[in-house]
């Protein structure tokens, strides 16, 4: 299994973050894909090769194009309005009975209305970083189109929580959902995307929630106690041409291998149902028992037994990363389900 990833998309690097109603030290930085490349050096994993430049069309068949140009052109206005702190934050939103059809001309008012939370700041370099990230998903994609069987994405920043026109939960791109939807334009009449996240894949599952030709599963935390908490929930299943393609497994706080694998197992039958013709997985770390901000009891030899699981499956593979923050031990995991794909 080939690996992508660009050494540029360790330039977005956040110092804070907003969580639990305090400013903290940030979460998402860029030593969790360098433990990553080390350990998929450590244990010769396979050749790590740099993506391959795409143009921002893939991206605009997912995201609206007036968000993407506030991404790029973000740090530059911010610098014109005179703004000399280091990242910014949003901190004010469209919310119910609020107008959500303007989009302001102060920097400020950008800023909220094209996000959905204040844990997710933008710096100078953030928009290099993402682009980089989502042409990993894309070249992995490609490769998958080309006849490759699997390819690890190692994206960074990760996507799952991007919606067509904001971002957040860490999020700016939605680098699996703009390689499903690659998929899909060369070729791939059906994919699955399997999302095993802590969190909720909010944005995936919004993005192709009235479509049948991707089909949208996740295995992540009850949204009643955690983020995003407005989406996730299991009576969440498609609308219009999209119902009976969405799925939904929120578990409790807690949740050991033995719950949890119950529900990949379940989520692995409705894609045997579905059939499709390539599974993208959206691979979030933060199952980890020992990870900061998450609450499930997944072991680290656990790890092996999901990508056992998922080749059992026999279709061609994209692995997308996504969350973990365990830094330390976060390679580790993330390879044993490289490996026990490879091995299954």
């Amino acid at each position: 299994m080939k690996t992508i990833f660009s050494p540029d998309q360790m330039l977005h690097a956040p110092r804070f973050e907003v969580s639990d109603g305090k400013l903290e030290p940030a979460k998402e930085i860029p030593s969790r894909a360098q433990m990553v490349v080390d350990r998929l050096k450590d244990v010769s994993f396979g050749e790590i090769r740099e993506p391959d430049a795409f143009s921002l069309d893939p991206i605009l068949k997912v995201h609206a194009a007036d968000y993407i140009e506030f991404l790029s052109d973000f740090w530059s206005m911010w610098q014109a309005e005179g703004r000399t702190e280091e990242e910014a934050f949003p901190f004010v939103w469209p919310v119910r009975q609020l107008r959500a059809d303007i989009v302001p001309d102060q920097i400020d008012g950008k800023l909220g209305f094209y996000s959905f939370d204040a844990g997710t700041p933008i710096g100078p370099y953030t928009w290099t970083s993402v682009r980089k990230s989502a042409e990993t998903a894309l070249t992995g994609a490609k490769m998958i189109s080309g006849g490759e069987k699997s390819a690890f994405a190692l994206c960074r920043p990760p996507g799952h929580h991007a919606h067509h026109r904001f971002f957040g939960g860490y999020c700016f791109v939605n680098n699996a959902a703009v390689a499903a939807q690659y998929l899909r334009d060369n070729g791939a009449q059906k994919v699955s995307v399997l999302d095993v996240d802590y969190h909720h894949g909010n944005g995936t599952q919004a993005l192709f929630y009235d479509r049948q030709d991707v089909q949208f599963l996740s295995i992540h935390a009850d949204p009643k106690v955690e983020f995003p908490y407005f989406l996730g929930y299991a009576d969440e299943s498609g609308v219009g041409a999209g119902e009976g393609f969405n799925h939904n497994y929120p578990l409790p706080h807690g949740t050991p291998w033995d719950a949890w694998s119950d529900a990949l197992n379940t989520a692995c039958s409705k894609i045997e149902a579905y059939g499709p013709d390539v599974l993208v997985v959206s691979l979030g770390m933060d199952t980890y028992e020992k990870d900061p901000i998450s609450q499930f009891k997944l072991k680290t030899d656990e790890f092996n037994r999901i990508g056992e699981r998922l080749a059992q499956l026999k279709l061609p593979c994209l692995f997308v990363m996504e969350g973990g923050y365990a830094v330390e031990d976060l390679g580790i995991n993330c390879v044993n389900v490289l490996t026990g794909f490879e091995q299954g």
